[in-house]
């Protein structure tokens, strides 16, 4: 006897929770290679001059789908930190990007160089504003996310996040007057914590929180300071 069903009945990609993450983290991964390109296509169009690209070119969030006004090194830097965070987490459903843009009939040769390079396009291609300078503003925020991601991926441990906490403060260091924001003696404080903490042991729940909040705080100082703008304090 066949099974009854009726054609008004909504039809589901996933019928337990562990489905309904993998397609969600699917869907994420599409949508930050999907930035990219277009990222991307605005520079190899040259629709902008280098100087306009390197100070500010709109840019398509993968989380809430809304147009902003960014810097390109720091927004294309969150872009592929995202993208190499999303690769982890979708594991074996996305053997390589190229398979999984081949699936979704994604035709973006621009976005796929990116992933593959691994740096913006002033890193790879350094304008007269300044390799070091854009290197390490990549460099630095890639340091800043990657952390954060940690953070909200629960990784608590001293082992886990003092080596990834030690890296953003180097890099954090290397920029002019960094040493007056207010953002890197808080770092430098949570550094000693986790450095007097054993290899196994973990943060607590309050801990993680507070850490991710100051950690946030430096990095939204540290895009003031980019800017020109004056650091608020809190």
């Amino acid at each position: 006897m066949s099974a009854s069903f009726s054609l008004d009945e909504e039809v589901r990609l996933y019928r337990t929770n562990a489905e309904r993450e993998k397609y969600n983290s699917l869907a994420t991964l599409f949508g930050i290679i999907t930035a990219i390109h277009y990222l991307e296509s605005a520079y190899l169009r040259d629709s902008i001059t280098a100087a306009e690209y390197v100070l500010s070119i709109p840019v398509l969030t993968s989380i809430s789908g809304k147009v902003f006004w960014k810097r390109y090194s720091p927004a294309c830097s969150r872009l592929l930190s995202q993208y190499k965070t999303m690769l982890k987490l979708v594991g074996e459903e996305v053997p390589s990007v190229e398979e999984f843009m081949k699936r979704y009939r994604m035709d973006y040769s621009a976005a796929l160089e990116r992933v593959k390079v691994g740096v913006p396009a002033t890193v790879e291609h350094p304008t007269d504003s300044g390799p070091e300078t854009a290197k390490w503003v990549a460099e630095t925020t890639q340091g800043f996310i990657t952390f954060m991601d940690a953070l909200k991926l629960r990784l608590r441990a001293k082992d886990q996040l003092h080596p990834l906490l030690q890296e953003l403060v180097t890099g954090y260091a290397r920029f002019k007057g960094s040493k007056d924001w207010e953002g890197r003696s808080r770092m430098v404080s949570w550094l000693i914590t986790l450095n007097g903490m054993k290899a196994s042991e973990e943060i607590t729940e309050e801990q993680s929180r507070q850490l991710l909040f100051d950690v946030d705080h430096a990095y939204a100082e540290f895009f003031r300071s980019l800017s020109g703008k004056p650091s608020d304090s809190s």
